[in-house]
Order: structure tokens, then C-alpha cells, then sequence
């Protein structure tokens, strides 16, 4: 019986130090850490309790090099690398690096749409977990970061949100997102990730 309980205490520990969900923190990544003809595609998808679809389509960004510097499509814009991996010196940033499970902070965003409406979100960021989530893309070691909160606009808007974001760090990039707000829900998620051979 006591043999027992040490090869059972021996598993127990044994085990616990290969769980490195726990212990995993991840620093921003740099401009080193992206290359040329590295490719992201995501599908996305936002519908209202109604079962209005207010957007669907193809979200694609690639990294390029446009006169020697290293630049990502998004849309019809491209933007250098070094704007995407610049610190954000923001008290209240969207990651606040390095990622670490239990991880808390507070995130706050002012933004103006195209046609002049002011808004902002106003939410608390958690890291809950590190581990394997599996998307249409493949299957990758992601962060769960929950932010929950409030996001207001100009215009009279007001709603509480929650989203659940998964964060790949080996491909640097979020994997999965699904967002509720008030009666919308959006999910877009990767469906595709390439780097040149």
C-alpha cells in the first residue's frame, strides 16, 4: 500500500511539473518575430438575436515588404510592423504583456467610426487559461482572455459586452473571437495561417 502511494505521489508530482499551462507567460512579440509571405485568414460572422446578418465575409492580412520595410495588410491599408509590435505605453492597453494565466487589468478604448460617431469601451481584462484550442485553422496553445464590460456611443448607444478572445503566440495573433453585445453576437475565427517554407 505504501509502495502505491508513493508511485501514485511520484505520478502526481511528475505531472505537475509538465503542466506548464500555469507557469507559461509570453512576452510581445517583435519585428524579428515576422516574416515575409506570412499570411492570416480569418472568417467572421455578426448576427442579432433576431437573426439579422449585419456582417459576413474574409478578413486576410499579410506581411509584405514594401522599399526594405516589413508592413501587414489589412484591407486596402498597410501598416509597418514596427506600429503593430511598438509598446503600447497605455495604463489600460488591450494585452498587457507578458500574458500570464490570472493575469487582470482594465481596458479602455476611444474610438471615432468613419461617419463622425464618437464611442468608447470601457472593459476588466482576465487571462482564464493557456492551453490547446482547436479552430478550422488547426489546433494551437492559445490564451483565454475575457474582457467584460460596457461600450457606449454618441449617438445614445449603450450596451454590456463580453468577449472571449484566443491568442496563439506562435502565431501571434488571436485564433478566435466571440463577442456579445447586447442583442449582437460576432464571432470571427482563423481559418487559415501560412508562412513561406
Amino acid at each position: 500500500m505504501k509502495n502505491k502511494i508513493l508511485v501514485l505521489l511520484a505520478v502526481v508530482i511528475v505531472s505537475a511539473c509538465n503542466d506548464t499551462t500555469k507557469y507559461s507567460t509570453t512576452n510581445q512579440p517583435t519585428l524579428a518575430d515576422y516574416e515575409v509571405g506570412e499570411k492570416w485568414v480569418w472568417k467572421y460572422k455578426g448576427i442579432t438575436t433576431e437573426g439579422e446578418v449585419r456582417s459576413d465575409g474574409i478578413d486576410t492580412r499579410e506581411i509584405v515588404n514594401i522599399d526594405g520595410i516589413l508592413g501587414m495588410t489589412i484591407g486596402k491599408d498597410t501598416i509597418p510592423v514596427t506600429e503593430i509590435v511598438k509598446k503600447d505605453e497605455s495604463k489600460t492597453p488591450k494585452y498587457a504583456w507578458p500574458l500570464k494565466v490570472g493575469k487582470k487589468w482594465k481596458y479602455e478604448n476611444n474610438w471615432t467610426s468613419q461617419d463622425g460617431t464618437t464611442g468608447s469601451q470601457n472593459q476588466e481584462a482576465e487571462i482564464l487559461s493557456y492551453r490547446e484550442e482547436t479552430v478550422e485553422a488547426g489546433t494551437f496553445m492559445a490564451y483565454t482572455i475575457e474582457y467584460t464590460g460596457k461600450t457606449t456611443n454618441s449617438r445614445g448607444y449603450s450596451a454590456d459586452e463580453k468577449e472571449i478572445w484566443l491568442y496563439a503566440p506562435a502565431i501571434k495573433n488571436f485564433i478566435k473571437l466571440t463577442q456579445n453585445q447586447g442583442d449582437f453576437l460576432y464571432v470571427e475565427e482563423l481559418i487559415e495561417y501560412s508562412k513561406p517554407e
